[in-house]
């Protein structure tokens, strides 16, 4: 994101009319961030539209422009974390490799943040070190963690036994980590329905957010797309947004798949995860 935006800043401090030139970097710079080249076509027109509508020539003029058409795109879509239930059941779903561990982590110490219990159930269990880096980043977030009873045990057994866990002890949020392979997404996908149906036997599930990361732009879409036609997803969790300038994948992303992001994260440490809020986000990409 910070590339772009100093790109930007360049662009737009560098310049004293709108020209070809202009609109020649601009789309480079757009493209550069990944905003991909349907978003970036359409978003050309439209500000090209405006400029001539209110005959300025003023590059200032078209930052704002540009600022407010990106805020606009991103509040079609509602970015409110449903955590009302109690328990709040959260599963968390993605790839293996996107960050959906440490973000159990993070997600953890933000609603923590806000005076809300939380435990993690460690249900990946068909990878051996998954369970002990949940709990590793759980424990760091001063979340309780439920972990499986023996290796190699049932995910949706460990699912249900964060539910009773969460019942017995008025714990308020659960976050339930899931298996991220892809060699058999068929399996995969039915081993996260069971788990599903499983945990909705005690409560209802409040969300589905899948793990993306930035960085791989529109191949980490088309990994993910199992679990979106399949998973039930309910929110998207950008990862790695930190140094990458690849702010224009947060629009490009809502755009193809129709889910809104609810939580983005921007560095390494636990508390660097944070709600998705549209003003602020373009305020930032774009300056």
């Amino acid at each position: 994101m910070a590339g772009f935006g100093a790109r930007l800043r360049n662009l737009f401090g560098s310049v004293r009319t709108i020209d070809e030139d202009t609109w020649d970097d601009l789309e480079a710079a757009m493209i550069g961030a990944d905003f991909g080249p349907d978003i970036t076509e359409s978003m050309l027109a439209d500000l090209k539209d405006k400029v001539e509508r209110f005959h300025t020539t003023d590059p200032r003029d078209l930052q704002r422009m540009l600022r407010e058409d990106v805020e606009e795109r991103l509040a079609g879509f509602d970015p409110t974390l449903h955590l009302s239930d109690r328990p709040a059941v959260v599963l968390i779903v993605g790839v293996n490799g996107v960050g959906k561990t440490t973000t159990i982590g993070k997600f953890a110490k933000f609603v923590g943040n806000y005076g809300r219990s939380v435990v993690v159930g460690a249900a990946d269990t068909f990878r051996a070190a998954a369970v002990e880096q949940v709990a590793t980043w759980a424990e760091r977030a001063g979340a309780a963690v439920v972990r499986p009873q023996h290796p190699g045990q049932d995910p949706a057994s460990v699912a249900y036994q964060t539910i009773e866990y969460a019942q017995r002890t008025g714990t308020e949020i659960v976050l339930i980590d899931t298996a991220g392979r892809l060699h058999t997404k068929g399996g995969l996908m039915d081993e996260l329905g069971k788990v599903k149906r499983v945990v909705e036997k005690l409560a209802p599930i409040a969300e589905v957010l899948l793990v993306l990361d930035a960085t791989t732009g529109q191949n980490g879409v088309l990994q993910a797309q199992a679990f979106i036609e399949s998973a039930g997803v309910t929110g998207l969790v950008i990862t790695k947004l930190d140094g990458s300038a690849k702010g224009g994948f947060v629009l490009r992303v809502q755009d193809e798949t129709g889910i809104p992001i609810k939580l983005i994260g921007q560095g390494e440490r636990i508390q660097d995860l944070t709600g998705f809020t549209p003003h602020v986000f373009a305020q930032g990409l774009v300056g």
